[in-house]
């Protein structure tokens, strides 16, 4: 069995409606897959299965989200071991872990990014680019930052942000 992170990109359903934890739980239990949990609602999900290439499980995971949910999101997977190397290459480890995010890429980001991303960044705003995941410390409220918007699956790719406190919360909850 291998541990794995599925992280959504979206939990809103449509206005109004958001996923229920519980739902996703009980959608993973119906896809075969062990002991699954959340973290938080937003969209973070633990469980265990049969190895299998991450896109095999990441496609079984947003087909069976479309069926039962009625909306296609992206889920992005990870194991539990690459999730704590991730968690432990935190390059802003020092920031406010609510300010400190990572937008974690279905496909690596290629290092020419960052310099566009950066000539778009207000100075307190730090980036970094880590085995093609794109860390970022906003220096304060990200919800208040232009470069949100520079950060969407048209410009980047598929990918999704978490910040560093759901990070480390999900590697406290794999042990």
């Amino acid at each position: 069995m291998t541990t794995y992170v599925a992280l959504l990109y979206s939990i809103v359903l449509g206005p109004g409606k958001r996923l229920v934890m519980t739902d996703l739980r009980a959608m993973a239990e119906e896809l075969g897959f062990r002991a699954p949990r959340t973290l938080v609602a937003t969209g973070n999900l633990i469980f265990e299965a049969e190895e299998a290439p991450l896109s095999q499980i990441e496609q079984r995971l947003e087909a069976a989200f479309h069926a039962r949910f009625g909306k296609h999101v992206d889920i992005l997977l990870r194991t539990a071991d690459a999730w704590r190397c991730i968690a432990a290459q935190n390059p802003f480890p020092e920031g406010d872990g609510q300010n400190v995010g990572i937008r974690v890429m279905r496909r690596p980001l290629d290092k020419d990014v960052l310099p566009k991303l950066e000539s778009l960044a207000t100075p307190d705003i730090r980036l970094a680019i880590v085995d093609g995941d794109l860390w970022i410390d906003f220096g304060g409220k990200p919800s208040e930052a232009r470069l949100l918007s520079h950060l969407t699956t048209k410009k980047l790719g598929i990918g999704t942000l978490r910040n560093a406190n759901t990070v480390n919360g999900l590697v406290k909850m794999l042990g």
